[in-house]
């Protein structure tokens, strides 16, 4: 209560005394949180975001808005800060969540997703060395390595046997070894359909305060290996077709034969759903966040599809089922 206290009386200074009503605008898996204002006057509502100083930085949500702003992308507008406290007041890009949406009107899809690759593209073509940290090898190593230590030791229960760690290891390897290898790129790091908003221009981009310059298949894997969403594979393909030629096109640095580059995409994908799968148990017996459970198994079978399906995988493939059998991971919408 003493933090809301304290927002009330910065937002009451910054908005020079207007009358407001605040109300939780949206949930959120780290600290932050974030509250919608609505103005007695009729003015337009506004975002008040929430973030504990001792938990976030408020710094690098502003700098990466304003890099996504100059790139021709629809962020938040950044109002007011107040860095020392970690609160900052945000236009508002409205609640209509891409899945809400799509979950109410799937035939809007093509339209929609043709909008965040626009998106993505203008994102990727501001890419510049040093504006955001590198997505290092010890990064992407450290996100693998919430798979065994929150989904194997502490979801599942299960200590891998010395033999299960060296198929582990030996395939994280290969993973890190091709995503290492990609052309790096400006990456939000959670490009999905939660974290894009119906409003115009189209999408409202949000929740990029952790954007890296990391692998350029990393936020395409995001947005079209949903956790919260799945399409047909055919229609997958299809969307990274659209994808791989606009990048082409605008001379992004995407690999040349369309074969090559769709496999980046799924080895990108398996890096970031083991560490998916490690952040989802966390969230639940770290942070009492159980909700995520429900979304493993789509993520879940994301991965098993493409260890399965390279043979160099293959011990990773059979290391999943050692661990849970396929019949116990239940399947999720198609």
């Amino acid at each position: 209560m003493e933090r809301i206290e304290s927002l009330r009386r910065w937002l009451g200074g910054v908005t020079r005394g207007a009358a407001f009503g605040m109300s939780p605008a949206s949930k959120d898996a780290s600290f932050r949180r974030y509250f919608r204002l609505r103005f007695d006057d009729g003015r337009r509502s506004l975002i008040a975001m929430d973030a504990p100083p001792e938990r976030e930085d408020c710094r690098p949500y502003v700098h990466v808005a304003a890099l996504f702003a100059a790139a021709g992308v629809h962020v938040p507008e950044v109002i007011a800060s107040n860095f020392e406290h970690g609160f900052l007041l945000l236009s508002d890009l409205g609640d209509t969540t891409y899945l809400a949406a799509l979950d109410a009107q799937a035939e809007q899809a093509d339209r929609l997703y043709a909008n965040a690759l626009d998106a993505l593209v203008r994102i990727q073509l501001a890419s510049r060395p040093g504006a955001l940290p590198q997505y290092s090898r010890e990064l992407l190593e450290r996100e693998l390595n919430l798979f065994p230590d929150w989904y194997c030791e502490r979801q599942l229960g299960h200590t891998l046997t010395a033999a299960q760690r060296v198929a582990m290891d030996a395939g994280f390897s290969l993973l890190l070894e091709n995503n290492l290898a990609q052309p790096r790129v400006f990456a939000h790091r959670d490009y999905h359909s939660r974290n894009l908003m119906i409003c115009e221009p189209n999408p409202g981009v949000l929740d990029f305060q952790d954007a890296v310059l990391g692998p350029i298949s990393y936020d395409l894997v995001s947005l079209l290996r949903d956790a919260y969403i799945a399409w047909p594979e055919a229609r997958v393909v299809d969307w990274c077709v659209r994808y791989w030629e606009k990048a082409r096109t605008e001379g992004l640095p995407v690999a040349a034969d369309f074969a090559q580059f769709y496999r980046d995409f799924e080895w990108m994908g398996a890096q970031r759903q083991f560490k998916v799968l490690g952040i989802f148990a966390r969230l639940c017996y770290r942070d009492g966040k159980d909700g995520y459970l429900r979304d493993q198994p789509l993520v879940m079978r994301y991965l098993r599809q493409t260890c399965e399906r390279y043979r160099e995988l293959g011990p990773l493939a059979r290391l999943l089922e050692e661990l849970e059998p396929a019949e116990r991971n239940i399947g999720h919408r198609f």
